[in-house]
């Protein structure tokens, strides 16, 4: 695939953030990373620029955004912490955790991030890059994936401007992401979406979502995180014209980790997809993923690249 003329990637640096902060400043989205994936980030307050959002990935309205702030205090200003939330924060912000919670009624926030419901998801990161461009807007910034809407999430720079190409005007290119998988999803004590905070992890007992349950936060649709072909699962070897992505003992045209590491595993996931998605065989097989732990969140996102 070709450059877009009208696409700039920078490489992370404060000329770079200086730029971003006054695209989103204009309105603009811009590509940013996370420590999860990279995000396609814009003023979680301004309707129009969240609208270019929904755009740009060709996402449904009714499936809201989580919205990034710096630190805790910029959190409650916007929401309403019971004492297991302001828990859960303390223990793990910043980082990959997003936490659903009541939205305070006066808080500057367009009705579109929360698809209108009640509740905003929230959360603080630790990137670099994510955290520099908020301080640079100073401002809360709405910031799901930089991929096509139920496309595979982008850990490269590479990946969002495949996926997006001229729709985002700027990516900020700071390498690799470090986890891999979006973030845990929690809402009271209710996990929403398996992440790379594993329950294990958590001060209390939580519980999965009932798969019939309202879409309440992000990536709980059916079919998500999809490549364009054919996904196989728990394959212990490839059919023809198929490219398989090994773990452990199975080896592959690729693998998630020869060494059976889960969280080698999910910071390769995505990249592993990208990389069978471009080949030039017609399907794809993925090796078997232990459930326990941190295999709970490869598996939930390989079950939905696989839902057709």
């Amino acid at each position: 695939m070709m450059a877009d003329p009208n696409l700039r990637i920078l490489r992370y640096g404060m000329a770079a953030i200086t730029e971003a902060a006054a695209r989103i400043t204009r309105g603009e989205c811009v590509a940013v990373p996370t420590e999860t994936v990279y995000g396609l980030a814009a003023d979680a307050g301004n309707a129009a620029a969240v609208a270019g959002i929904y755009a740009a990935k060709g996402r449904p309205s009714f499936n809201p955004l989580i919205v990034h702030v710096p630190d805790l205090a910029a959190a409650e200003a916007l929401a309403v912490f019971d004492d297991d939330a302001r828990g859960l924060a303390g223990g793990f912000w910043p980082g990959p955790l997003t936490l659903v919670v009541p939205l305070r009624p006066e808080a500057p926030i367009a009705s579109l991030v929360t698809a209108g419901l009640a509740t905003i998801a929230i959360r603080v990161p630790r990137h670099r890059a994510m955290q520099a461009l908020l301080a640079a807007c100073g401002r809360p910034l709405a910031a799901p994936s930089a991929n096509a809407s139920n496309g595979i999430s982008p850990t490269r720079a590479a990946h969002v401007a495949l996926s997006l190409g001229n729709r985002v005007p700027l990516i900020l290119d700071d390498g690799a992401t470090e986890a891999g998988l979006e973030s845990t999803i929690i809402a009271g004590r209710t996990i929403l979406r398996p992440g790379p905070i594993v329950a294990a992890d958590l001060p209390f007992p939580v519980v999965p979502r009932q798969a019939d349950a309202a879409i309440t936060a992000p990536g709980q649709l059916a079919t998500h995180y999809a490549p364009r072909k054919p996904l196989r699962l728990d394959a212990t070897a490839a059919a023809p014209d198929e490219w398989l992505i090994g773990f452990g003992a199975v080896a592959g045209d690729d693998t998630l980790s020869a060494g059976g590491d889960l969280r080698e595993a999910a910071a390769r996931l995505f990249d592993a997809l990208h990389r069978a998605d471009a080949s030039e065989r017609h399907g794809i097989a993925v090796a078997p993923v232990p459930q326990d732990g941190l295999g709970e969140a490869i598996n939930d996102r390989l079950a939905r690249a696989a839902h057709r």
